[in-house]
Formats: structure tokens, sequence, C-alpha cells
């Protein structure tokens, strides 16, 4: 259920004043430290930021998906590592279990969830299973009220952090898909150990590591759904965190955006500001028309989302445009700046490095567009 709209006009005020005043000055401190201060993750939690897609019965702000994105996009402005603070308990770390889990399991963890108590992370990807996501090799097999889970999960976000994994495990032997199921597994289980955090092109402060499981006993009332549904609620989970990512490409292009028409309004070459040089004007144009598609793209399939429409392709089309979009925006918006825009004090190539992993995190460009293809070949065009 939508809020009522001044409630929501509160929250989207909010969010916006935090993001300016609180978030975008430590942006620099960030990138140095490679990572989020304390207090802000408690700052966080207190604006009800980790539970924004979370059911107001379970203590979250139960936002619906267009509202969701249109916070996400306000989120955009500011360095994509904040975001993921608490992205994972919003998106793909906590939908599985809003999606698939018993009154229970709900009960248990989604208020903890909601208020950040709970960092939860999602493990699919393997070091041999990326784009391929139906090929996981990690393995849980029963043994009693049981199930002994091994593998290895790669480039997991929060993972360092989570105290509860969405796990996507083997448990039969029908190739594909439909040999997968999801586990809850939390993280103080015996055999559970987390790699050290990667070194990243960018997004520092948003952590990525291994997730390793070594004979990990997960108890069966652990398990989301029937054996075998683990992919299918992958899939779903995706579908949504999608359009949640696209919705942050857009908040990054707008303030891109932003900062290049600044900076273009005040440096002068030639004997005039370069804002009024027409190829400098060409370059604002194709920004700001690619960031109108994808902000128009993003909330139109939100909206038919929340109206129960299947928007699998839509929503793979809107990842696939928006964080092709911003790549464009923030090469170009390096290109405005020029040497200065080369140069880590005006932070746009702090965010020209932030946003190329958009295109590749929660299905790859590629990945997109065989969704789109096979989708529209499906419905007839």
């Amino acid at each position: 259920m939508a809020l009522e709209p001044e409630l929501f006009d509160a929250l989207i005020d909010t969010v916006r004043r935090f993001v300016a005043e609180r978030l975008r000055p430590l942006e620099a401190e960030v990138e140095a430290a490679d990572a989020i201060p304390e207090h802000i993750v408690e700052e966080m939690k207190a604006l009800g930021l980790f539970g924004l897609s979370i059911g107001e019965e379970h203590g979250g702000l139960g936002l619906t998906m267009a509202e969701e994105c249109r916070v996400a996009i306000e989120l955009g402005r500011t360095t994509p590592a904040f975001r993921s603070a608490f992205g994972t308990n919003v998106g793909i770390g906590s939908q599985g279990l809003v999606i698939a889990g018993t009154p229970e399991q709900k009960a248990h963890w989604l208020p903890r969830i909601a208020r950040g108590a709970v960092i939860t992370s999602f493990a699919l990807t393997e070091p041999d299973v990326g784009s391929d996501s139906a090929a996981v090799q990690t393995r849980a097999v029963r043994d009693g009220d049981v199930y002994r889970l091994s593998g290895t999960k790669r480039y997991i976000t929060n993972a360092d952090k989570a105290q509860l994994f969405t796990v996507m495990a083997r448990t039969g032997d029908e190739a594909g898909g439909r040999g997968v199921s999801a586990f809850l597994v939390p993280r103080d289980l015996p055999g559970v150990s987390i790699g050290e955090p990667e070194k990243k092109m960018g997004q520092k402060g948003a952590r990525v590591a291994d997730v390793r499981f070594d004979d990990v006993p997960v108890p069966v009332a652990n398990r989301l759904g029937a054996e075998g549904e683990g992919f299918r609620i992958a899939m779903q989970v995706l579908d949504r965190g999608r359009l949640h990512i696209a919705a942050v490409c857009v908040g990054v292009a707008e303030r891109l955006i932003a900062d290049c028409v600044a900076y273009a309004s005040q440096r002068r070459q030639f004997g005039k500001p370069i804002a009024e040089h027409q190829l400098i004007q060409a370059m604002l144009a194709d920004s700001k028309t690619e960031a109108l598609a994808a902000r128009a793209l993003v909330l139109e399939t939100a909206t038919a989302k929340d109206a129960g429409s299947n928007t699998t392709m839509e929503a793979a089309a809107a990842k696939y445009f928006a964080s092709e979009m911003v790549s464009r925006v923030a090469d170009r918006a390096v290109q405005i700046f020029g040497g200065a825009g080369y140069i880590a004090d005006y932070g746009i190539e702090r965010l020209y490095r932030d946003v190329r992993l958009f295109r590749i995190y929660e299905g790859t460009s590629q990945i997109q567009q065989l969704i789109i293809a096979r989708e529209t070949l499906k419905r007839g065009g």
C-alpha cells in the first residue's frame, strides 16, 4: 500500500536533505577509507532506510516499487557506496524472504532486517558461476533435520558485515535451475567463513568478499520455499533489484548533469563560459535526454509492477538502458570537465569509476539483452 502523498513527499524531502547535507560532504572520506562512517549508518537506520521495501507489519516503511524507485533516485545523487550500506537489506538480501518466507521466518528475521539490526547478503555468484546462474555448484545435502551446505560464493556484497545470507545451492541432480534451492544461512553457523574484502575499481566503501561454506548444518526450517524453487525465487528477487539499480543510475546521471551545468557555467574559455559553446551544449543535451528517458522507463515499469503486471522484460530493459546511459553520461562529464574531470578533487573521476559496476552486477548488460529478446519473442512482439 502506498504512503499518503504528504508522508511520501516528506520522506523524499528528508532523503534529499540527508544526501545533500550529510552524505555528499563525506564522499572523499569514504573513498579514502573504503568504509562508511558508523555514525552515518546509524543515521540511516534512524531514517528507516534499511526497511524501505519491508512491510509495515514487520517494522519497515512498506514502500511500493514506484516509491522505492523515487527514493533510490534521490540516493543516487551521492556515491553509490552509501546506498550499498543498506541496499542488500532493501533488495536482494531480504526480498527472497519477503517473497517466499514462511510466517515464522518472516517474523523472526524481517523486523531486525528492517531496523538494520541484521545485515543481509545474497549469495548466488560462485568462482565458476556468474552469468550462468542456474549452474551453481554449491551443494546442500539433506541429513535428517539439516542440510549439509558446502561451496564457495564470490563477490558477495556486504559479506564482511552480514549476519544472514540468502544462499542458492544445488539440492538435486536435475540440471539447471530446477535443481537449485534457497536457504537462509546465519553467519554464526559452524563452517561459515568470510574472505578478505576485494580491492575494486570503484564504489569504495561498499565491500565484497568470498563466503565459504564447509559442511554447514543448515536447519531444514531455514529453506525458502520447496526444494528446487531457489532459482525461481532468485529470478524474482533480481527482477525487483534491477529496477532499484536502474533508479540509482538515474539519480547518479542527474547528479552528474547538475555538476556539469554548474562547472560549464563558470568555467571560461575563448572569452566566455564553456556552457555557451555548442559542442558542450550538445553533450549536455544528449545526457539530459537519455536521463529523462531512463527516468520515464524506470517509473513506468515500477508502476506496472505495483499493478501486478509481469515486468521481467521491462525491468531488464530499464536496467540495461539506465546502466548503459549513466556510463555515457559519466564519460561526457569527464569530457566537459576536461583535465579537472580526470583529477580527484572534483569527484567526477570517482563517479566515472563507480558507475562502471552498474553494467555488470545483478545481471550484465548482455544478460539483460538476452532476457529482453527472450521475453519479446515469448510475447510475440
